[in-house]
């Protein structure tokens, strides 16, 4: 393509991107900014994948019913995918039915909607309700945890293997707080999650006329400013753990606590740990999928002299506040193209770079087409040449 250039960017209308489909490599911050009474924890802003702070972030633990969070997740998909409907009636096993621990209290035989199940799952971590989603998806309960473990490698859940969808105490079971909150993270994408995490006290109504009180385990929801979900778990294995997730003024936090002392502990951690990153951070919207390239790119070989690049992608990082500054955009581009060019195809690369050091790449694609020049074309331009000497 010729010799490369460094030009400045012109970004119009910029607004927050989609949501990341992984985790940053390394938090933003060396350390936690206190010291936690619990084994494990870690901070992260979903859209951008951007971890804040991490402690313990790779010790592999037991997270008791925190491990529904896949659960939860592939229900959300099935049910987005199609392959289950919120309406469809689920026969309840009676293994499903005889799981111990928190339970809807579910019959043998009885019959309940996906939507119901799933509800009882999310609001009161109804292992018995579980492992019927389970069994309707999947067919049975070991092939719906092969698909906990295959979504987990999906997501790059490396220290991650389930041997149970409820999180009740199974040998070999064992996850960390950076492959919880890569779980948290994709689960806060789907707003069916969100229709349910919620709720705080609603009844179940059993087939046979008998109602069960539901009540939301994760006390965040009516003490915590903006907190909408996730998911709790206790055990004396894995101590008191949980994933929160709040939203202010638009901008959503993860706070993944593992192993606290007490179930007053962990909420106390999780709220510190929210309103440190909310009180310190934001998310700044660097770059536009759409945003033009300042200037046109010369084209040769085409009756068009040139053509508008823009970018195709979007970037959003989490700075400190006050520190937007440290973020500037440089594109690696060509000086010229050759035609045939087309519009979307791409051309060089735009380099983000936070104190300096590239931190994402946006790529630059041609805004528009540049056809080759025509025989006829070519004429009429010796022609005019000749004539105006």
């Amino acid at each position: 393509m010729g010799k490369r250039l460094t030009v400045c960017l012109l970004c119009a209308a910029l607004a927050l991107p989609g949501a990341a489909s992984a985790l940053s490599n390394a938090p933003l911050e060396d350390s936690a900014p206190e010291k936690y009474d619990c084994a494990a924890a870690l901070l992260v802003e979903p859209s951008s994948g951007q971890i804040v702070f991490a402690v313990n972030a790779n010790e592999k633990r037991p997270v008791a019913s925190v491990t529904k969070i896949m659960t939860i997740l592939l229900a959300c998909e099935a049910v987005e995918r199609g392959d289950i409907d919120l309406s469809d009636r689920v026969q309840v096993s009676a293994n499903a039915a005889g799981m111990g621990g928190s339970q809807v209290l579910l019959d043998a035989g009885e019959t309940q909607t996906v939507s119901e199940l799933l509800k009882s799952v999310i609001v009161g971590s109804a292992n018995d309700s579980a492992v019927a989603l389970a069994e309707y998806i999947a067919g049975s309960a070991p092939l719906f945890v092969d698909r906990m473990n295959r979504r987990a490698a999906e997501l790059g859940m490396e220290d991650t293997a389930f041997v149970n969808c409820t999180g009740l105490p199974a040998d070999g079971q064992h996850t960390t707080a950076r492959d919880v909150a890569a779980m948290a993270v994709e689960l806060s994408k789907h707003d069916l999650y969100y229709d349910y995490s919620t709720i705080w006290l609603e009844d179940f109504t059993h087939e046979s006329g008998r109602v069960t009180t539901l009540t939301n385990t994760n006390k965040l929801i009516r003490q915590y400013d903006g907190c909408d979900g996730l998911k709790t778990g206790s055990t004396s294995e894995a101590g008191y753990c949980m994933a929160a997730s709040a939203k202010r003024g638009g901008m959503r936090l993860v706070a993944v606590v593992l192993g606290a002392t007490s179930g007053k502990e962990r909420f106390r951690t999780a709220s510190q740990m929210l309103d440190y990153g909310f009180a310190s951070y934001r998310l700044y919207p660097v770059a536009e999928k759409g945003a033009t390239v300042r200037g046109r790119m010369p084209v040769t070989g085409s009756q068009k002299d040139s053509v508008a690049l823009a970018l195709d992608g979007d970037v959003t990082l989490l700075v400190k506040k006050g520190g937007e500054s440290a973020v500037s955009l440089a594109a690696d581009l060509p000086q010229s193209l050759s035609a045939p060019v087309t519009a979307g195809e791409a051309v060089g690369w735009v380099n983000v770079l936070k104190d300096g050091e590239t931190v994402a790449q946006i790529r630059v694609v041609s805004a528009e087409d540049a056809p080759l020049r025509g025989l006829s074309d070519g004429l009429g331009v010796v022609f005019r040449a000749w004539c105006f000497q």
